[in-house]
């Protein structure tokens, strides 16, 4: 046991010495555009509260309400008794949102891609994956007994010949599962070129739309409304953890029979206690909100144009998009230490950004991932760049 301590101590110390390791700065304050952490105020630019909906009034007395009329805790899983009214009003509220027959509510998307893959695809039939899909659904495609195949990022052509492979092999039914927004880089896959070649290959679509509902497309639909092919996407899966109110939670929407049989044989659905009374309500009201939030989506993409216009006129390297997701990039050997140093500087500055880089991201390729909220300011976006260029200046970068 000891000589183990001694050789998981040696490995941390090399994540720290490659400049990898990554601490975990505590917050005073709930979630927010405007936070504080245990080294002072400032103004946060790394979570996934799009909308600004994760302290919102509104939601957190719709938690109060559901925690006072359903209590804490459901202490079980959903088939033995932990079903309430609740739970099944905000999945069906979700599946109508979406345009889905049903939903199945899951601890966490996590959960959810963990699910899925193992319930409908067995060893005769094939996966289909993009390259740079999260990592829940990565490990839900191992955890399947389904032959795999991996395409490139967003590479149509690519898709196309993995099809080909899965069809000439033999495969009963064919998958091909993407994110709708990859959430390092902050790009869209190509769901019409997608689903063309799912219909001529008849293969079947899932997308996890994860950094995308709430706040993309017409009514906060997400990408299938944005890129044109709702109704053409089988299945979706996405979370409650991040615009719609920020909680935990995740969930499947798709077919009747889908999701039904998720009910039947999902372990993580089956094995873990259900999602609590509080964040069921709250999200619920998050839900309703986003459905009419217009001007907190034309203020969010607005924030967004701003920071990406800014950060080009100071030299910064950008991936291109027009996702609120913004990846200024440190490219090479020494990226990590300088996306690390320049992260570390501005919140000293009073700008709390995280850097990313392996293994969440490809060696080479670090970055600090800027993410844009509702709730920040035309004023807050111009701290973020200023910060940004200081902390550059300051470290010679």
């Amino acid at each position: 046991m000891y000589t183990m301590r001694n050789e998981l101590a040696q490995e941390l110390e090399g994540i720290r010495a490659d400049g990898l390791y990554k601490d975990e700065r505590v917050m005073t304050t709930p979630q927010s555009g405007h936070i504080a952490t245990t080294t002072g105020p400032a103004l946060n630019f790394c979570a996934n509260n799009y909308l600004g909906l994760a302290n919102d009034p509104r939601v957190v007395a719709a938690a109060k309400e559901a925690l006072d009329q359903w209590g804490f805790g459901m202490s079980s899983v959903r088939f033995i008794c932990g079903t309430q009214s609740p739970h099944r009003t905000l999945e069906r509220a979700i599946a109508d949102w979406l345009g889905y027959q049903d939903t199945i509510l899951f601890s966490s998307c996590f959960d959810a891609n963990g699910a899925i893959f193992d319930v409908l695809l067995t060893s005769q039939d094939a996966i289909i994956s993009d390259e740079l899909n999260h990592a829940s659904i990565i490990d839900g495609v191992r955890l399947c007994k389904a032959r795999r195949y991996r395409y490139r990022n967003a590479d149509v052509s690519d898709l196309r010949a993995q099809l080909t492979a899965a069809r000439q092999w033999g495969a009963r039914r064919v998958m091909i599962v993407t994110d709708g927004v990859f959430s390092m880089d902050g790009s869209y896959a190509p769901l019409l070129h997608i689903c063309d070649l799912a219909e001529a290959y008849g293969a079947l679509v899932m997308v996890d739309d994860s950094h995308a509902t709430g706040f993309v497309g017409a009514g906060g639909r997400g990408t299938p409304e944005l890129l044109g092919v709702e109704g053409r996407v089988d299945v979706l899966s996405g979370t409650l953890g991040k615009a719609l109110g920020g909680a935990s939670g995740g969930y499947i929407t798709g077919p009747q029979e889908i999701v039904d049989l998720l009910r039947q044989r999902a372990r993580p659905y089956l094995f873990s206690n259900t999602v609590a009374p509080a964040v069921v309500g709250g999200s619920l009201r998050a839900l309703e909100i986003a459905r009419e939030a217009d001007q907190a989506r034309a203020d969010l993409a607005q924030r967004a144009a701003l920071f990406r216009d800014l950060m080009d006129q100071a030299d910064f390297s950008l991936l291109p998009g027009n996702h609120p997701i913004v990846a200024v990039m440190f490219p090479g050997e020494d990226g990590a230490r300088q996306a690390v140093a320049v992260a570390r500087r501005m919140l000293e500055l009073g700008v709390y950004v995280t850097a990313f880089s392996f293994p969440v991201v490809p060696r080479g390729k670090a970055r600090i991932r800027v993410q844009l909220s509702a709730a920040h300011s035309e004023a807050d976006v111009r701290a973020c760049v200023a910060a940004f260029v200081q902390a550059r200046e300051e470290l010679g970068r």
